[in-house]
């Protein structure tokens, strides 16, 4: 088994709704959640000019490969009627995969540790939260060590607290 460390979140719809439903679909199709975190909400990333995100990290045990789960995210996101219309653009549901144990993987449709986890004040809040002393392997500091030094100046305010 592999702890991996996902991160969703959405603008469109329920969006707390949309949450509950990614994990549940996560849970059935990849294992077990071990840990989430509490529901954050933003503004927009990249394109501004859209409706605030909720966003969660949750960590999950799984025993399946780095390119199935990546499958399996991406199948769930298109379940639950993610359009890929523009990068960064408003979405339902996006599933980001965060880190994959402590493997290292750079292939054309797939980076672990995903590369933008240091610049995302909207990702490492809630990581922080769940995994404070989570080592990223390619920068050799923490999850809090990396919050502190993040420049990413939005706003990340607690919009529902862990249940």
């Amino acid at each position: 088994m592999q702890l991996l460390y996902l991160l969703i979140g959405g603008n469109l719809g329920k969006r707390v709704a949309n949450l509950k439903q990614a994990r549940i679909l996560l849970e059935k199709k990849l294992g077990q959640i071990k840990q989430q975190s509490a529901i954050y909400e933003t503004a927009a990333w990249g394109v501004t000019e859209q409706a605030n995100f909720l966003n969660q990290a949750i960590a999950i045990y799984s025993d399946l490969p780095p390119q199935q789960i990546l499958s399996k995210t991406q199948a769930i996101e298109t379940e639950m009627g993610r359009q890929r219309l523009e990068k960064w653009g408003a979405r339902v549901i996006d599933i980001d995969i965060l880190f994959y144990g402590k493997q290292v993987i750079d292939l054309p449709n797939l980076c672990i540790p995903h590369p933008h986890i240091q610049s995302r004040r909207f990702v490492l809040v809630p990581m922080a939260e769940i995994a404070p002393d989570w080592q990223h392997i390619g920068l050799g500091k923490t999850m809090s060590e990396l919050l502190e030094v993040c420049e990413d100046d939005l706003a990340v305010s607690v919009f529902q607290k862990k249940k």
